[in-house]
């Protein structure tokens, strides 16, 4: 008899056997299975993420000072695309307005208000931008 556990509940059991496979953490849904012949599912690999045309991103541009210890940072969200995509865009604004700022969970930050700034830039790039809050 032969059990086989998974994060909604057990279907088969026997027999403790460790998984000899070493992408145990990529596994979707299984804790553990005793049956020798249990294909393991994985979990899609994500990180290879096509970057979007600049006429389908729906960028939102925002004013945000919390947790930064009252200091004003514009805070652009929504971009879908690679991570070097993303910093490559990030660089070209800091550059345009001769600040500091970084790339964080995919989100862009720039030091200071720039919302207004911001906004006309990645619209003359193609880019579809909202201005969100105040």
């Amino acid at each position: 008899m032969v059990k086989t556990f998974t994060n909604c509940g057990e279907i088969e059991r026997s027999k403790c056997m460790k998984p000899q496979n070493q992408q145990r953490k990529h596994r979707e849904g299984v804790v553990y299975s005793t049956s020798e012949n249990f294909d393991y599912a994985f979990a899609p690999d994500d990180s290879v993420q096509e970057t979007l045309p600049p006429s389908k991103q729906n960028l939102k541009v925002m004013l945000d000072k919390k947790q930064r210890a009252g200091k004003i940072v514009t805070l652009i969200t929504g971009f879908i695309g690679t991570e070097e995509d993303l910093t490559g865009l990030c660089k070209k604004l800091k550059s345009k307005f001769g600040v500091g700022g970084s790339v964080k969970d995919g989100e862009i930050l720039i030091q200071g208000d720039f919302r207004d700034r911001t906004i006309l830039l990645l619209a003359s790039e193609g880019y579809k931008v909202k201005r969100v809050g105040g």
